[in-house]
């Protein structure tokens, strides 16, 4: 079992900057998994933000984050982490860092790939 706690979150204003953490417990050999950021809206579906590859060396965004989060590793420390420049009321989430558990070379799109999830982290943005 993995155990993910995410960190950060909060309220910001429009335009502002938030970082979020993801701490890893448990069976962590989490050096090895893809990992990946998500959000839920109130009224929407979970959705994709962010992953990583195992080695952080392969990153992939959604469009409407991209070029204004960036997710990052230190598996050193079994931490994942999301930076968010340039809120907009529209980021307004609960964020869910999530492992996908085996081994893999490649990240991941698709929620249905992750194994474990953390509890969530609630994002703010003001207008």
């Amino acid at each position: 079992q993995v155990q993910l706690v995410e960190s950060g979150g909060g309220l910001v204003q429009a335009g502002g900057s938030l970082r979020l953490s993801c701490a890893a417990s448990g069976r962590t050999t989490s050096g090895t998994y893809a990992m990946g950021w998500f959000r839920s809206a109130p009224g929407k579906q979970r959705e994709f933000v962010a992953t990583i590859s195992w080695n952080g060396g392969s990153t992939w965004y959604a469009d409407s984050v991209k070029g204004r989060f960036t997710i990052s590793r230190d598996n050193a420390k079994n931490m994942v982490y999301l930076q968010m420049n340039s809120l907009n009321p529209e980021d307004t989430a609960v964020y869910y860092c999530a492992a996908r558990g085996v081994p893999s070379s490649g990240y991941y799109l698709n929620s249905n790939d992750y194994n474990y999830w953390g509890q969530g982290t609630q994002v703010t943005v003001s207008s």
